[in-house]
Parts: structure tokens; C-alpha cells; sequence
């Protein structure tokens, strides 16, 4: 059986919340397929339950036709990065490695192999509560491709890399899926989605929104997009979001989605704010992003997932 993840209607309510309502997709093989979302949808939640570390409400999640939870020897069927603090700091990465090896009866080499492919090998025996976030990060790929399972789930793998790290695990994630494997990456970098994903699951809610091709779904943005950089971006971002606009922020950078160049530069104008950019832009995965799940938004931007 091919190595898909078939969610069937899943649901999850705490209380009166519902974190994901009635969500349907397929993640197939030989392919990187994208999960993205605004912060809250639900995006960590959904994961967790394909993992089985959280029970459904209603619905089913499948892994190559059964549910994960039923698999003794978990790391072999699948991989997963959730949180790459989640581990005891006061263990070596070696020592950590071999413990997840042991326990899932994987041959002890394979610690020494993918410490040596993410770049860890010279560290292995340091405690990781010295280890920086991307090391962290890069230990937690090495704990996912342990088990060298068909099927890899990562959530937020990029956090903490630099742009040489960021690099290198896009093209580890593509080389993975080349080799057949199932990988399914949750990040809210839209840049790197626009160059690692093949296919996109986008939820907004904890409902489905899209799921379907990259150019599919950048295609489906209307609206152009302007970008604007400036040192008073709070500043600017709350005029241009009480003029309708809908507005995404990255540092001294700004990506405006429903105002034009001059309408933005007369807000400026008018309210003294300094600019050092501002220029439309073409469409692309970002601006389509914020343009179809502006519904979805739950929270405002500064504020964690």
C-alpha cells in the first residue's frame, strides 16, 4: 500500500472550542505537500492527531491505511518533528538518538548516519541544553529520519536556521520526496513554501480552505500586493488596517493586500510616517495566502501559535 495519510472528516473539540471541524484530505508519496494556515487554525492540533497524541472528537486519520497508534515500532512507519524543545536537555544528542533507536529496535548505526546528515556529528556527545534553536531543529530532523520511515511530518522545521540551514533543509525535504517518501512540512514561511511545496492543505479555523497545487493556489489571489518598508511599522500597519487593508509584517517590512501605491503613500503622508520602500508587487503564494484566509485570522500579528 502506498504511503498516504488519509484524513477523513476529522474533528477536535476541547470544551465549547473547536480546534479542527470536519477536515478531509490526502497526503500522497513522492511529493513535499505544504500545511499552512493563520495562527490557531488548528494546523499542530491536526498533526497531533495523525501522530495519535491527541484523540479525535469524530472522524479518522489513517497512515498507510491504519491508525498510527496502532504500530509498535512507531519510527519506522513514521517520522515527526513537533517541537524541537520538547527533549531533556541534560542528555548528549548521541545518547538521545540511541535511546529513541533502542526503544523502536532501529540497529545503532543508524544515530551515527543521521547525526552526520544534519550536520551534528561534531556535537553528538555534547548535552543538547547547550545546543542553539536551530541545532535543536536539526536534531529533531535527525530524530524523524531515524527509523528511515516511508512517511515524515514536520511542524515549524525551519525556526531558529539560518539561511544556510534554511537552504539545506529545503533541499533535504525535496530529496526525501524524490525517494517516494511521503512529506508533509506545516510552516508559516511563505517563501519557503513557494520553493519547497509541490501541494498545499490550507486550513483556516480549523477548517479546510484548499487543498490542492502551489500554482493552483497562488493563482487563486486577486488582489495585487504592495510592499512598503518603514521604521514606524506599527504605526503604519494600524493606519492601513483601518482603511480595510489586510496587512502582513516581517520585520521593518510590510506586505499590504487591498490599498494601492498612492493611496498608501498619501496615509503616509498625511500621518508623517517615513518611508523607505514602497512599490506593487506580482502575485504570489504569500499574497494569495493572506487574501484567502483573511476570514481566518484569529489572532493579531506579534502574538504566538
Amino acid at each position: 500500500m502506498a504511503c498516504v495519510i488519509e484524513v477523513n472528516q476529522l474533528t477536535k473539540r476541547y470544551g465549547g472550542a473547536t480546534a479542527v471541524k470536519d477536515l478531509t484530505f490526502t497526503v500522497d508519496p513522492g511529493q513535499v505537500t505544504g500545511f499552512l494556515g493563520p495562527n490557531g487554525a488548528g494546523k499542530s492540533t491536526t498533526l497531533r492527531m495523525i501522530l495519535g497524541l491527541h484523540e479525535p472528537t469524530g472522524g479518522s486519520v489513517t497512515v498507510e491505511g491504519r491508525p498510527f497508534a496502532a504500530r509498535p515500532r512507531g519510527l519506522r512507519h513514521v517520522g515527526s518533528l513537533l517541537d524541537a524543545q520538547e527533549v531533556h536537555g541534560g542528555r548528549s544528542a548521541v545518547a538521545h538518538l540511541s535511546a529513541l533507536a533502542r526503544s523502536n529496535r532501529i540497529p545503532r548505526r543508524r544515530v551515527d548516519e543521521v547525526l552526520e546528515r544534519v550536520g551534528l556529528a561534531e556535537v553528538a556527545r555534547r548535552r543538547i541544553g547547550g545546543f542553539s534553536l536551530g541545532m535543536k531543529q536539526r536534531l529533531g530532523i535527525a530524530s524523524a529520519l531515524l527509523g528511515d520511515a516511508p512517511v515524515l511530518l514536520f511542524d515549524e522545521p525551519l525556526n531558529g536556521l539560518d539561511p544556510e540551514g534554511v537552504r539545506w533543509v529545503r533541499e533535504l525535504f525535496r530529496g526525501l520526496a524524490a525517494e517516494g517518501r511521503t512529506v508533509f512540512v506545516s510552516s508559516h514561511l511563505m517563501s519557503e513554501m513557494e520553493h519547497t511545496a509541490d501541494q498545499l492543505i490550507v486550513i483556516g479555523r480549523g477548517e479546510l480552505i484548499a487543498a490542492e497545487s502551489l500554482e493552483e493556489f497562488s493563482a487563486r489571489g486577486t488582489r495585487q500586493s504592495v510592499e512598503v518598508r518603514t521604521p514606524a511599522v506599527g504605526v503604519l500597519r494600524d493606519l492601513l488596517t483601518a482603511e480595510g487593508a489586510a496587512v502582513h509584517t516581517e520585520g521593518e517590512l510590510l506586505t499590504v493586500i487591498g490599498l494601492g501605491v498612492a493611496r498608501i503613500g498619501e496615509i503616509a503622508q498625511a500621518h508623517g510616517v517615513p518611508l523607505h520602500h514602497l512599490s506593487a508587487r506580482s502575485a504570489s503564494l504569500e499574497d494569495a495566502f493572506m487574501e484567502l484566509t483573511a476570514d481566518s485570522v484569529q489572532y493579531l500579528a506579534g502574538e504566538s501559535r
